[in-house]
């Protein structure tokens, strides 16, 4: 998950899976759906959106619909666009809200009720707004410490295993992470802090973390494919931070996607670091084609989608039924855990949080 940032799509593109965007207006989506309605169906979302061809396209046969998808950057920045043209939205559909922004977008009446054919496959503990159904699960995934391997078995450290490990001496100047403020998995690595250490103590802690050289960029493409040094990308820009917040999916794109491929993961996952965090999508509130939105919200929840998800966008699967492959399962496990938040706490406490993060660390 968000995200968000997870851009190992944009390798994708060369292995048979598509990323459409449309870089049009809300007009693109056309009337409302039904019987004369328009067959354009728009979703709007964060950059990591990608689904395999094949996938995409048997969806647009048997529904009639031609989906095109608008990207407007990280999901803090797309679910602020968002909000701010709910009134004129860009499209039907949007992908991508996360439970560290849901509340934000609910307050903001962003999204209208609609509860997919296949809602009931989703795992209960994923489900969030039931009363209402504004808004649908379709993925998961856990915001965690990378670290990367060959740094640390040549200077014969041993990887940070949890958040205490990060403010020891051993550690200093090795971690880079994303702007809270601006970038999803920068915010889920603050929350996973909070949730640790308490209304108390998560100020101390950063406190430390910044005395012992954490590193502050704007998002996760900078910090991942430009700081890590363990990353494919980071090992091309010369980036020196063996340590980066990123996901616990990630080491996965780091074998898949190598040529030649790696028989283990070049990097890995400090397990006591991560935040778990859960997407979801919703129908907006003043969609012009209702019944595409609708139909492309059932197919987001689809067995097939759902089991396409993993290798395109590196999450994991909320439906139950769904099977991930043993490629992503072997060098992706989820966390066994993670560190959570209820979601009115999020809504309560986040943007005083921020604020204070912000004050705190970045100035």
């Amino acid at each position: 998950m968000s995200i968000t940032g997870r851009q190992f799509a944009a390798v994708a593109v060369g292995l048979g899976m598509v990323t459409l965007s449309a870089c049009g207006s809300s007009g693109s989506s056309g009337s409302t759906g039904g019987s004369g309605g328009s067959k354009t169906v728009t979703l709007v979302s964060h950059d990591s959106w990608a689904v395999s061809k094949s996938v995409l396209a048997d969806f647009e046969k048997q529904s009639g619909y031609t989906v095109k998808v608008l990207k407007d950057g990280d999901a803090g920045q797309a679910v602020n666009k968002a909000i701010l043209t709910k009134d004129n939205p860009q499209g039907d559909v949007f992908f991508g809200v996360d439970n560290t922004l849901l509340s934000r977008a609910l307050d903001n009446g962003l999204f209208q009720s609609y509860r997919p054919k296949d809602y009931d496959t989703v795992a209960s503990r994923y489900r969030a707004d039931e009363t209402e159904h504004r808004v649908t699960p379709i993925d998961t995934g856990d915001i965690c410490v990378n670290y990367d391997k060959k740094y640390f078995a040549d200077h014969k450290l041993t990887p940070p295993a949890g958040f205490d490990d990060l403010i020891k001496p051993a550690y200093k100047n090795l971690l880079v992470t994303e702007n809270a403020a601006t970038s999803s998995p920068g915010l889920g690595f603050l929350l996973g802090t909070a949730a640790k250490y308490g209304d108390g103590g998560w100020q101390d802690y950063w406190k430390k973390l910044k005395a012992n050289g954490v590193k502050v960029v704007d998002g996760w493409e900078q910090a991942y494919d430009q700081e890590f040094s363990g990353s494919a990308g980071g090992r091309k820009a010369g980036g020196d931070r063996p340590l980066v917040v990123s996901y616990a999916s990630s080491p996965p794109a780091e074998v898949i996607y190598a040529d030649p491929r790696p028989k283990t993961a070049p990097t890995g996952v400090a397990q006591g670091t991560c935040f778990r965090q859960i997407e979801y999508a919703g129908l907006l509130s003043n969609a012009r084609n209702t019944e595409g939105g609708k139909a492309l919200l059932d197919f987001l929840l689809t067995e097939k989608f759902q089991q396409d998800m993993p290798l395109n966008m590196f999450v994991y699967p909320v439906r139950e039924s769904a099977e991930v492959p043993a490629d992503f399962a072997e060098y992706g496990p989820q966390a066994k855990d993670p560190e959570t938040m209820a979601p009115d706490r999020i809504a309560a406490d986040r943007d005083q949080w921020v604020k204070s993060w912000t004050s705190l660390v970045l100035k």
